[in-house]
Parts: C-alpha cells; structure tokens; sequence
C-alpha cells in the first residue's frame, strides 16, 4: 500500500503520479495541495486550523474523512499523518509540500524522517526535482539516476559510521561522516545506479532527480 501525503507547505508544482491503489491523505492545510493537484484526499488529519470552512465543506460532500486533533498538541499535522499511515501498515509513503516557507516547519518536516514508527517503512519526503530519505544503520539504500545527478549525504543526530558507496563520483569506504562538516554535500551519481550504505547512526540522502 502507497499513501502519498500533502503537508502544508510551498509547491512548486502540482504533478502528481498517482498510481492505482494509491491513498492520498492531507495534513490540514495540505488539502488545498491536493485539491490543486486535482485530487480529492480521502483522509484530512489535523487540528484543520488551515482548512477555510468552504473547502471542508466540499471535502465532505465527496465523502473524505476528517481526523481532527486539538489545537493545543504535541505534534504537527504532518507527525500525525505519518504516524496514521505507518498503522494502517503502509509499504510506501510519499509527502509532499513538506519544505518551504518557514524554516523551521521544513527543518522539523525532515527530522520526522527520523520517528521510531517510521522504521521499516519506506518514506520519502519529495520538494521538486529533489527526493530526501534517511537511512538507518544497518540499512543499504540503491538509486536510479543519470551521470551528474547530486546526491548529499548528511549524518543526522550524530555521526554516521560505516558509509560505504557505489556509483558515486566521490566514493567512500566503510568511512565516518561527522555531524557538522560539510563532507558528504555535493557528491554525484558517476552512472545510472548508486548505492549506499551505512553501519550506524542515521544519514539523510538529498538526491536532485533530472527530469
């Protein structure tokens, strides 16, 4: 099962590939993404404080339903679509609208890559030509690309050990990361084919998708 969520924050675009099966959520305000996208989400989670009353309305009337959350919580919107996601045992999950506008929304948006319910799901954070993951220790990441493509590796909460890479310009060997150099930004795909690994800690992988 793929569930492709519409945070609430700045798209550049509203192309969407939305495959037969698929369940597109919104996290409040992400419904408006969607509806632009020409999409009608069957779930709206939140404390829906950026849904206008108008739009609600029409959501209802095609049969979405909405999770509705106080104001006054402990997570975004965002955190709980993900965390509604992971338990209806979703294989696959794509947010989109996640960056953008305020800073510190996007930086809280991309270290929710990070919550333990997320492991052993697939997720992926897409902004543009740019597609985000985070991989865990222990995992193997592989990507499909073209030569020149931009893929950053940047460790997250700590140092990330043990990375190994394939297919990259700039290949290393079973070496650390520090949390806080730049070491890993920047690094290429030298084919059509990378992989990544890494023995512990977390390391978001900032991968620019030609089209």
């Amino acid at each position: 099962m793929r569930i492709i969520i519409f945070a609430n924050g700045l798209m550049e675009e509203h192309a969407v590939a939305v495959r037969p099966g698929d369940i597109i959520v919104a996290a409040d305000g992400g419904a408006q993404h969607a509806l632009d996208a020409g999409l009608t989400p069957a779930h709206v989670i939140g404390d829906l404080d950026s849904v206008p009353a108008e739009v609600r309305a029409r959501l209802e009337a095609a049969g979405t339903v909405f999770h509705v959350h106080p104001p006054t919580k402990d997570e975004t919107d965002l955190e709980l679509a993900l965390l509604w996601a992971t338990a209806q045992g979703a294989d696959e999950i794509v947010v989109l609208g996640a960056l953008g506008g305020r800073p510190d929304q996007a930086l809280a948006n991309l270290l929710l890559l990070a919550l333990p319910a997320l492991e052993g799901h697939t997720v992926l954070v897409r902004d543009g030509d740019w597609e985000i993951r985070l991989l865990r220790g222990g995992e193997t990441l592989r990507l499909r690309g073209h030569p020149g493509e931009i893929l950053s590796l940047l460790p997250l909460g700590g140092d990330a050990e043990g990375v190994t890479t394939r297919g990259l310009a700039y290949p290393l060997h079973d070496e650390t990361l520090r949390c806080g150099p730049a070491r890993g930004v920047s690094n290429m795909f030298a084919g059509e084919e990378a992989f990544v690994q890494i023995t512990s800690g977390w390391l978001w992988c900032f991968h620019q998708v030609k089209s």
